[in-house]
């Protein structure tokens, strides 16, 4: 998990907003980890939103969210297809 700070200003290119009991957010994950099947891995960061107010405020009705450091998003539900074009982006 990263800080409420990581999370607004990532480390990574990529944030992967969620709570741990969330299972469209492992499903999420689930494709994160398909699509780097052959390629190079995608690597991101989790960031889970009950640890912030801010957060759960901002992501709560969205998640998972894929947050790229330029600030686009890509909101749930998304498929592979959808993925690999905000990836390549």
């Amino acid at each position: 998990m990263v800080s409420e700070k990581a999370a607004s200003e990532p480390n990574l290119p990529l944030v992967l907003y969620g709570t741990d009991a969330c299972h469209l957010c492992e499903l999420a994950e689930q494709m994160l980890h398909h699509r780097a099947g052959g390629l190079a891995p995608v690597i991101y960061e989790k960031s889970d939103i009950s640890l912030s107010d801010t957060l759960f405020e901002q992501y709560g009705a969205r998640i998972p969210v894929l947050r790229h450091a330029s600030g686009r998003e890509l909101d749930w539900p998304f498929t592979e297809a959808q993925l690999d074009r905000f990836l390549q982006a």
